[in-house]
């Protein structure tokens, strides 16, 4: 085999998956947002999970992205484990389709049809409309050159003809147990290390289709593909959170467990996917003919991807019934890390990402959602207190990290229970519930104003840290008066929020705002005076005095939302 044939080979492999990964980005960018709604609508259920999962793979052939952005939704709380799980299932079947393309790509010459393909890509690509659309052409066209080249680059080889190649292969007793497990680890292995079981299952198929390899052994590193591909996902995870490691790990429970099956029941089930190829298994070389055989063998490249679509339909069909248990075996496996403990809880609760409910039903859980979301915000300012006081720099850093991460999902929050209200005051709706909802678009918008004067004052306090400075003893004493104000006026917003208007004291929360308001210009007077007397410098009462005015806003957001909630006219800041 000469060193040329070995580039051929090695540059068409890579030209195949550059045409995969660009074709699959096109069709990410060309669906934008869709995909996304796809997700979060069509996941109702273990079944349209299934289904949404399948599609959204099949379409843009790649079952990593559809992982992705599935536990991406399962960390912004739109998805629960046991819905992810159900669309990873889909994408394993979604991701069959690949196969069948290649196993049409090896069995006719394809590269000769992608030239007027690029031509047109080139032309689209400059345009600013449809540049998407060019994308998808280039990424496809050298996808079917990558395996047009693939496929002469293995008739060159003439592998069939290579006596030690027949000789490694036949070494191999194909009735035992032993082989198959053999050639499972080595298609893992193989996965593994490339990257890309699109890339092994082409070369699967160069081996089957030339002669050399017999198709037990080739299922048997299909197989491998499985579990090589998931492998790579755990282990990117491994840095990931609890939810993303949860779901490759589910991702990786799944291809084992049908792996395992499939062992019991192997030859029957490859023979079944042979008949319903029409690829004759006791073909012998010597007796048909080298021509006959050949012409038997270019079948194998389509019983591996039937194969391989049996394989996942069968094991999901066996699996999908289990899914709450595999939710278990995932949660006991991988549990929560102690680091993430605060964070885990930051989910939507009560709000579903399935079909719409009745109008009312939706506002109601819509209520409760933002009921939560305000709790959470109080929480938010009690980590923000904590830093106040917190001197050591090592854990002042981690405590405003935490800080920093909650600002990011309070303004995820905001957009998803806003949206959510969006798509219910699409309904019909009386003028009182229109009434409510705008309402509560009002609400979150002042709690997530709550979120980021918490996330100010968290900057003030990082400032002071790095500027090596400190507050005087007295300045501490009345930022704790003025935070404890500010706190009484949170737990009142988050009574009035959970009970009924007639049961709330509206004045008691304009009653602290106003004590807010006046010790703030009380503090405002004496920080003058202080830095006149140089008890401490400009810069330290200017850090002082934005924590003092930061904790007044807040004042004022919180009764936006009081007022917001009873139905007041909003009062200004």
């Amino acid at each position: 085999m000469s060193i040329w044939i070995i580039f051929k080979l090695i540059g068409s492999l890579a030209l195949l998956m550059f045409g995969m990964k660009s074709m699959s980005e096109a069709l990410q960018k060309m669906a934008g947002s869709h995909l996304r709604h796809v997700l979060g609508a069509m996941t109702t259920n273990r079944f349209t999970g299934l289904l949404t999962g399948m599609f959204v793979t099949a379409a843009v052939q790649s079952s990593t992205a559809t992982t992705v952005m599935t536990v991406s939704f399962v960390n912004a709380g739109l998805l629960t484990l046991a819905q992810a799980i159900s669309v990873i299932m889909g994408a394993n079947i979604g991701t069959t389709l690949t196969a069948w393309i290649m196993s049409a790509g090896f069995s006719f010459n394809i590269a000769d049809f992608v030239y007027p393909a690029f031509f047109i890509a080139i032309i689209l690509i400059y345009s600013k409309k449809k540049r998407y659309i060019g994308d998808f052409l280039f990424g496809i066209s050298f996808m079917f050159l990558g395996l047009g080249t693939l496929r002469q680059t293995g008739i060159d080889m003439h592998l069939g003809d290579n006596q030690a190649v027949l000789d490694f292969f036949a070494s191999f007793d194909p009735d035992s147990y032993i082989t198959t497990l053999v050639f499972l680890l080595l298609g893992g292995i193989l996965t593994f290390c490339v990257q890309s079981s699109a890339a092994v299952m082409a070369i699967t198929m160069i081996l089957c289709s030339s002669g050399v390899l017999p198709i037990y052994q080739g299922i048997a590193l299909v197989m491998g593909e499985n579990i090589g591909t998931t492998v790579t996902s755990n282990l990117a995870a491994m840095t990931a959170n609890t939810q993303a490691r949860r779901a490759a790990f589910a991702h990786m429970f799944f291809n084992l467990f049908g792996v395992c099956w499939m062992l019991l029941v192997f030859k029957p089930f490859v023979d079944m996917c042979c008949g319903f190829v029409g690829y004759d298994v006791d073909m012998q070389k010597e007796v048909v003919g080298n021509a006959e055989f050949l012409k038997n063998a270019a079948k194998l490249s389509f019983v591996l991807a039937a194969f391989h679509t049996a394989f996942n339909l069968a094991n999901t069909s066996i699996l999908i019934w289990f899914i709450p248990q595999i939710e278990k075996i995932v949660c006991r496996v991988i549990k929560t890390k102690k680091s993430e403990g605060e964070e885990e809880e930051f989910r939507l609760h009560f709000i579903t990402a399935g079909f719409m409910k009745t109008p009312e039903l939706s506002v109601l859980e819509a209520q409760k959602e933002i009921q939560q979301f305000a709790v959470r915000i109080q929480r938010m300012f009690g980590m923000v207190r904590e830093l106040v006081h917190e001197k050591n720099e090592g854990t002042f850093v981690k405590e405003f990290s935490r800080i920093e991460k909650y600002e990011g999902i309070s303004d995820n929050m905001e957009i998803e229970i806003a949206k959510y209200l969006e798509e219910v005051s699409d309904a019909h709706l009386s003028d009182e519930t229109k009434g409510k909802i705008r309402a509560m678009l009002r609400e979150i918008s002042e709690i997530e104003s709550i979120g980021d004067s918490c996330y100010n004052i968290a900057r003030t306090l990082n400032r002071r840290i790095k500027g090596k400075e400190d507050f005087t003893e007295l300045q501490y004493d009345h930022m704790h008066q003025m935070m404890e104000l500010t706190d009484q006026a949170l737990s009142q917003m988050n009574s009035i929020l959970v009970n009924y208007r007639e049961q709330n004291d509206v004045n008691r929360s304009f009653n602290i705002e106003n004590e807010i308001n006046n010790f703030r210009n009380q503090l405002k007077s004496q920080n003058i005076n202080d830095i006149d007397d140089h008890k401490y410098t400009y810069a330290i009462g200017t850090m002082y005095m934005d924590i003092i005015n930061e904790c007044e806003k807040l004042g004022d957001y919180v009764v936006n939302v009081v007022e917001a909630r009873m139905g007041t006219k909003q009062r200004g800041a």
